[in-house]
């Protein structure tokens, strides 16, 4: 006897095969394997990831600063890394996202049915390793130890790897020195697509900032020179800083505070920054003040180029 189905409900049958036929194409969360050797590709603001920040120590365009880490930033000497006991220090996890180094990551597996516990992320000669926690944990006490690897969980939202960071010292968001505090928070989301990974970051610092702070980077996986897991040693020496000695700024004795201005001609108040400097509209208003110089003063090969300056 023929089977007959009903025009208007669809067997059981079909229906199941849909759905196991929807359950083999889509895979739950989508998740990726992130794990590889990722090189770092500085096309995404170029002087500030590679080789290094243009040299203006005072250059806050785009940052929202308030007065307190304005404050903080103006009495900031770079020379505090040749300090003897700050020249093999770290940074804090953010320096993933304006570093000029690629990322070691692979997984951590759970040994009885090989899930994923967590993700590592390998450190560098400036970076400590990182390890975002996928087994729920929670983060600890605020007023649990700060470490320059910080605290992260993740969890995937879709086929987007999202950290969350807590509990990192104090450090930088820019590398010419402008500085995040022990209460600075941040959430890292990470996007594969094909061999290139999207790093994007978002910091909430509740001292230093008025909103939050974004930087995206983008890595391409490498399967030559594969990056260590860990950096080189790093050696201590002398580089000219005495002792006991802690360099730094007195409030209105910052000398670097004009360069970006007499070089650029960039008004003052842009150059220290604040949360309106950041959008496309500030332009606008600083368009009859500013005063595009007559040559270029300095990289004016790009990057590559660094640090050549016109005659």
């Amino acid at each position: 006897m023929a089977t007959v189905f009903d025009r208007k409900k669809p067997s059981s049958g079909l229906a199941a095969l849909s759905v196991l036929l929807l359950a083999v194409a889509l895979p739950a969360n989508a998740q990726f394997d992130l794990s590889g050797s990722w090189a770092a590709r500085n096309y995404n603001d170029a002087l500030s990831t590679n080789p290094g920040p243009e040299p203006i120590p005072v250059d806050y365009l785009g940052m929202p600063y308030n007065e307190y880490g304005r404050a903080w930033a103006l009495a900031y000497s770079y020379s505090q890394v040749s300090m003897p006991d700050r020249s093999c220090a770290f940074f804090s996890p953010i320096y993933l996202g304006m570093g000029p180094f690629g990322m070691k990551i692979w997984n951590e597996t759970e040994p009885l049915n090989g899930s994923t516990i967590a993700w590592k992320i390998g450190g560098w000669e400036d970076t400590a390793p990182i390890t975002i926690w996928m087994d729920g944990r929670p983060h600890p006490s605020a007023n649990a130890l700060h470490t320059m690897s910080g605290f992260t969980t993740g969890k995937w939202e879709g086929d987007v790897l999202t950290g969350y960071t807590t509990h990192m010292k104090a450090s930088i968001l820019r590398r010419n020195g402008a500085p995040h505090s022990d209460q600075a928070t941040m959430t890292s989301r990470f996007f594969r697509h094909g061999d290139i990974l999207t790093l994007t970051i978002r910091i909430d610092d509740p001292m230093y900032l008025t909103e939050p702070y974004y930087l995206t980077r983008t890595f391409q996986l490498s399967s030559i020179n594969p990056i260590r897991t860990v950096g080189q040693p790093c050696t201590q020496a002398n580089e000219g800083v005495p002792e006991g000695v802690v360099p730094h700024f007195l409030p209105g004795q910052n000398p670097f505070l004009e360069e970006a201005t007499k070089s650029y001609g960039i008004p003052a108040d842009a150059v220290l920054g604040g949360a309106e400097t950041a959008l496309p509209e500030y332009r606008k208003k600083i368009k009859d003040r500013y005063k595009a110089p007559a040559k270029c003063p300095r990289v004016c090969g790009g990057p590559g180029a660094y640090p050549l300056r016109a005659n």
